[in-house]
């Protein structure tokens, strides 16, 4: 599959409300890959996962990602296009969107959606 320009995912909308528009390619038996439009002002819900890893990659916009390690441990910090964030599994992980621009991200996760 090759992506356009804007990194369009193609696929299904799994979430969508005032905060973001989420979209799922689940065309893979094994992998999930998916894009999330985030608008200015918002932030994910934030999740985490036992057993289930995910890449985030940063297209577009400017934000905050927080990680909250099982040991409580917590990260913050400034992501921006080009940005890979690489999540383990029960690792809380959340984007904020503090800019005025949408901020655009796609992510890779194993198995189906969960969160």
């Amino acid at each position: 599959m090759k992506l356009s320009g804007n990194f369009d995912v193609s696929g299904a909308i799994a979430k969508e409300d005032e905060r973001y528009k989420v979209i799922d390619n689940t065309t893979l038996n094994n992998l999930v890959l998916s894009s999330t439009r985030l608008n200015p002002g918002h932030s994910t819900t934030g999740h985490k996962h036992a057993g289930q890893e995910e890449v985030y990659i940063f297209v577009s916009g400017v934000g905050k990602m927080t990680l909250t390690y099982p040991d409580g441990k917590e990260e913050i910090f400034s992501v921006t296009n080009g940005d890979i964030v690489l999540i383990e599994d029960d690792v809380h992980h959340r984007v904020f969107n503090d800019s005025e621009n949408e901020l655009y991200f796609v992510c890779v996760f194993d198995g189906k959606r969960s969160h």
